[in-house]
């Protein structure tokens, strides 16, 4: 008799559902308005990063910036108080104090409590901003557990407050001010749960300042830390060029200088500094669009990477430089460049209320045209240097077109073809790379921005792949997980030599829990029963990523474990700054630089080589056996009983 599988969905009988409920209950009384700003404190994380409140104090500098881009203000201090609140200050024109024509409240009081209220939808007061969708201190506001405003303008000096979004203090003047100065103060505590961690991430903080500083030539920016006492200032008059220069540090790069260069349109404008890098190295690619950070780069990157093409292509079509069969590809070009880009738009249009990524699509085509212009004059300006890039680019594409060839001849000799979820490094050849096989998708995305492309290749594994302890090698390929990564390492199965192995490192990256470990384990055993070569030869290891961040002051430690937690918090925690300790779910809750800084970056992370020789073969297969054993399910059950205790709860 074959069973009758049941839908997930509730089955109905006369209009009512086997769950008990009646389909006529749903309403419209049913269809909730929020009004105010019940809608952010309902889905925070709909508009900004739940991790810190990092993202709202980025906001509230943002609108400060915006006046100092508009030419009204020229400083901006902000202060880091003990209590764990921020205060920005700029001396721009001051909110409104007014009353709105038709809200019948002041300005100040629509700006921090209405969503979608502002002065930046038309361009009458702001040129370019960055505050564009009348939501960012709003939205502070609404998650704040308490919010001060003082404004300087018309000779008086204005206040209020909200807590926990709603007015608590009308605005009301508390002392005078000299006739010219003008400026705005706000001051926010964050509300602890609607973050994971509250406190602020003070050199993420501290980057943006000296950005919006480089960005803004003659703005003064200053920051204070009160619990530290430490205090900064930046200001450049022109500072993109120093910027990445002290960014790249002792690295060698040409051209010294940077090629840089500025271009102003009616609707737009287009900044930036670039440099190749001669040796492998940390590059840097930074891009804003109105001085907001766009970590995902977007449509005026896309626009950046092609001008730097044509131009180069031109050139060397120009100058006959290209050898016969060579063609160079945008990665040629970009693989090396470090650059900053900052654009400046009227309607920029972003991916998402963060305004990480950027999607103005005419931008595109605007910094390519210039771009393409600026670089083409410049290179025939500077005909050696631009031999010496040319040189470095057509190098880069000998390389690539090499190391393609060498995968065509491998698949018309009857092999495979490289899995289409590898994320291949640049070098090719062993030597040095690295291959990383990651649990999930999802920690494979953040793998591939952390990692370094020059030598580590990423290939990220569904789910958890098949114990193969007890299997036949000649049956495991049967399995298209286990057929990807032999692929991918260049490995048969069984092979009792290393001769084609791809990469010196193969490194399991898995999350630092039970699953993890558990998939950690079977990805073990599949190399120490079928790829026995390559752990003899030492070329297996298993990243050690931390379960704990400890942020203790200004400092931050990272605790692969419970135990490793309690030693950190006993030799630093001196009782006078409190400490905070986040706790990773999984690497996919890492964001790219903490996956870099702890698990992936050869000077910081920590790797477990998986070794076979000096060890007992009976002993590692009667331990392996009982693990995975498909016929030790009796010896397992003793040692869970025996052992049991000792697991840590998850």
């Amino acid at each position: 008799m074959t069973p009758v599988r049941r839908s997930r969905t509730a089955i109905m009988k006369n209009g009512r559902s086997t769950n008990g409920k009646n389909r006529s209950e749903y309403t419209a009384a049913s269809v909730e308005v929020l009004e105010g700003l019940e809608p952010v404190r309902r889905r925070p994380a709909m508009y900004t990063d739940t991790q810190r409140p990092n993202h709202m104090a980025q906001e509230v500098i943002d609108n400060a910036a915006d006046e100092a881009i508009a030419g009204f203000a020229d400083r901006i201090a902000v202060i880091l108080f003990e209590d764990g609140s921020l205060q920005v200050a700029d001396n721009g024109r001051g909110m409104p104090v007014d009353k709105h024509p038709t809200e019948k409240v002041s300005g100040v009081e629509v700006i921090m409590t209405k969503l979608h209220a502002g002065a930046k939808f038309s361009h009458k007061d702001y040129r370019f901003s960055g505050g564009l969708h009348g939501v960012g201190v709003s939205v502070v506001n609404a998650l704040s557990q308490r919010l001060e405003v003082q404004i300087q303008r018309d000779g008086k000096v204005f206040a209020m407050a909200f807590a926990q979004g709603e007015k608590v203090e009308p605005l009301h003047v508390i002392g005078k001010a000299a006739q010219k100065q003008t400026g705005s103060t706000v001051r926010f505590w964050p509300e602890p749960k609607y973050f994971d961690n509250c406190t602020f991430a003070v050199p993420r903080l501290k980057h943006i300042l000296r950005a919006k500083a480089v960005l803004c030539p003659g703005l003064w920016v200053s920051f204070e830390d009160r619990n530290t006492g430490e205090k900064e200032t930046w200001h450049f008059e022109s500072g993109l060029n120093e910027y990445l220069i002290q960014s790249l540090g002792g690295q060698t790069y040409m051209p010294n200088p940077p090629f840089s260069g500025h271009h102003e349109g009616p609707e737009e404008e287009v900044t930036w500094v670039a440099a190749w890098l001669l040796e492998p190295g940390q590059t840097m690619e930074e891009s804003y669009c109105n001085l907001i950070p766009t970590p995902q780069g977007g449509t005026h990157v896309s626009g950046f990477r092609a001008g730097l093409l044509a131009a180069m292509r031109e050139f060397c079509d120009i100058h006959k430089l290209l050898p016969r069969g060579v063609k160079i590809s945008p990665e040629d070009v970009w693989d090396a460049c470090a650059y900053v880009l900052s654009v400046k738009l009227r309607d920029p249009h972003f991916a998402g209320q963060t305004k990480e990524r950027l999607t103005s699509r005419q931008c595109a085509d605007y910094v390519s045209g210039v771009v393409k212009d600026r670089f083409s004059l410049y290179l025939n300006q500077h005909v050696e240097i631009g031999q010496q890039l040319a040189e470095l680019v057509i190098e880069k594409a000998r390389k690539r077109q090499d190391a393609s060839k060498q995968i065509t001849r491998k698949k018309a000799a009857g092999g495979p073809m490289l899995p289409g979820k590898l994320a291949d490094c640049i070098l090719a050849g062993p030597a040095q790379t690295e291959l990383f096989l990651v649990e999930g998708d999802s920690a494979g995305g953040s793998a591939k921005q952390a990692r370094n492309r020059q030598f580590q290749a990423i290939m990220p594994l569904r789910g958890k792949i098949k114990n193969t302890w007890d299997d036949p090698t000649s049956a495991i390929l049967n399995s298209a997980e286990i057929r990807d990564i032999s692929v991918a390492i260049g490995m048969e199965p069984g092979a009792s030599q290393t001769n084609g192995l791809r990469y010196d490192k193969i490194c399991i990256l898995a999350d630092a829990d039970s699953d993890g470990y558990h998939i950690a384990t079977l990805l073990c055993a599949l190399f120490l029963k079928h790829f026995k070569a390559l752990v003899d030869a030492g070329h297996v290891y298993v990243c050690q990523p931390p379960l704990y961040r400890i942020d203790i002051g200004k400092q931050v430690f990272y605790a692969l474990d419970e135990e490793e937690k309690e030693e950190i918090l006993k030799k630093h925690a001196d009782g006078r700054a409190k400490p905070v300790i986040q706790r990773f779910k999984g690497l996919g809750e890492m964001n790219p630089a903490q996956l870099r800084e702890t698990t992936m970056a050869p000077e910081t992370r920590r790797l477990a080589r998986l070794e076979s020789n000096g060890q007992d073969p009976q002993a590692i297969d009667a331990v392996m056996n009982m693990l995975l054993g498909k016929k030790s399910i009796e010896a397992r059950k003793a040692w869970l009983e025996q052992k049991g205790n000792l697991a840590q709860s998850a």
